[in-house]
């Protein structure tokens, strides 16, 4: 088992939602950290944990981010992070399942990500680097975030079903004694 720190310039958090039932509104979260303990013997034995700033959510519209940092959606002011603990990884097929808990405005709910290892190569300082990616889909409401708008043709302004995907770099610590987050994505 080996600690890995996160390389933030090359990692995402993103998110997509359907709008008025016709087209999908993407975004991501601009600061994060990840800790990872990669078994590469056995990934089934590894852990994951992130903590994703609330306040950095991003979709390229400043009235809409404000609106999803607000108490209708994740209370950001409230509830500052987003947060994940893996809590069981098994094998899939050609990838991997992470079950974990993920907390976001102070409920916390089981989510299963469907992830795979794209590799682990040499990196240009003399270490290694791994490359993750995962994905999911989750129920806003069952977190909490109801706020909605009804249609005059039929519908809702927002979709409930949220899809995330996660693309991180990490980096190989050198050392056993670094267990926490230090990459962090600004």
């Amino acid at each position: 088992m080996s600690t890995w720190s996160l390389d933030p310039a090359h990692s995402q958090i993103e998110f997509a939602v359907r709008h008025m039932m016709v087209t999908t509104v993407r975004g991501q979260f601009r600061k994060f950290t990840v800790a990872v303990d990669f078994d590469e013997a056995n990934p089934a034995r590894s852990t994951v944990e992130a903590h994703i700033e609330a306040s950095s959510v991003d979709t390229g519209m400043e009235a809409r981010d404000a609106h999803l940092r607000s108490p209708d959606f994740l209370d950001s002011a409230v509830f500052p992070e987003l947060v994940f603990r893996s809590t069981h990884i098994e094998p899939n097929g050609d990838g991997y399942r992470i079950q974990g808990d993920l907390a976001i405005r102070g409920e916390t709910r089981p989510v299963t990500l469907d992830a795979e290892i794209g590799g682990v190569v040499p990196n240009m300082q003399g270490g290694r680097r791994a490359g993750f990616s995962a994905s999911t889909k989750i129920s806003r409401k069952a977190w909490g975030l109801t706020w909605n708008g009804v249609l005059e043709s039929g519908g809702v302004l927002v979709g409930d079903e949220v899809k995330i995907t996660i693309e991180l770099a990490a980096v190989q610590v050198e050392t056993a004694a670094a267990k926490e987050p230090v990459g962090a994505a600004a």
